[in-house]
């Protein structure tokens, strides 16, 4: 039986949110293709008609999950941009965020993994990380457009870190400390 093209794109749909939650909770090397086709309720055959290699459907998993978080980010600004810079630090660098991977951000769940493949991946993940780093620039004080960007970076830095290294520390306290000095240095509006 032929599937028709609306059912082809709705199952890709499914593959590469399926493939955005199990590449952020498990890692690249954590979920394999037949397993991610399972959790997306399709059989492992059909992989190859959507994707050239797992490594492609990483890079499209990125960039979707990324696309979402910047999508919520300009969300805030656009309702109030005087509140924006502290919603989206409050929901980074939260201990939801840090015990949720599968939900959180790509950066910090999956940056070392794609550091180590190939220029698709590493392309979704500089864009979508690009355009977070944008949607804090529009929030930062600062004499110029530079001044701006700077701050806006080096937030970015700092978030994705105090992610990455809460979860790694065996200490509570002191990963809700990282969590909460690096949302009192981001910069007032």
């Amino acid at each position: 039986m032929k599937v028709s093209r609306e059912q082809v794109a709705l199952n890709r749909e499914r593959i590469v949110e399926t493939a955005a939650r199990l590449f952020r909770e498990k890692g690249y090397d954590g979920i394999g293709v037949a397993d991610l086709m399972k959790n997306a309720g399709l059989t492992h055959g059909g992989f190859y008609g959507h994707f050239a290699s797992k490594e492609d459907l990483l890079a499209e998993a990125t960039a979707h999950a990324l696309k979402r978080s910047v999508e919520r980010w300009r969300g805030y600004v656009e309702q109030d941009a005087d509140t924006a810079l502290d919603k989206i630090g409050a929901g980074y660098l939260s201990a939801k965020h840090r015990d949720g991977p599968a939900n959180g951000c790509s950066v910090t769940s999956l940056g070392a993994d794609i550091a180590r493949l190939g220029p698709k991946a590493r392309h979704a993940l500089t864009e979508g990380a690009g355009a977070q780093m944008a949607v804090l620039e529009q929030l930062m004080p600062g004499a110029d457009d530079a001044d701006k960007r700077r701050q806006a970076v080096a937030a970015y830095a700092a978030m994705v870190g105090a992610i990455v290294l809460s979860r790694a520390v065996d200490d509570e306290a002191l990963s809700l400390e990282i969590l909460q000095a690096v949302q009192a240095s981001l910069p007032p509006r």
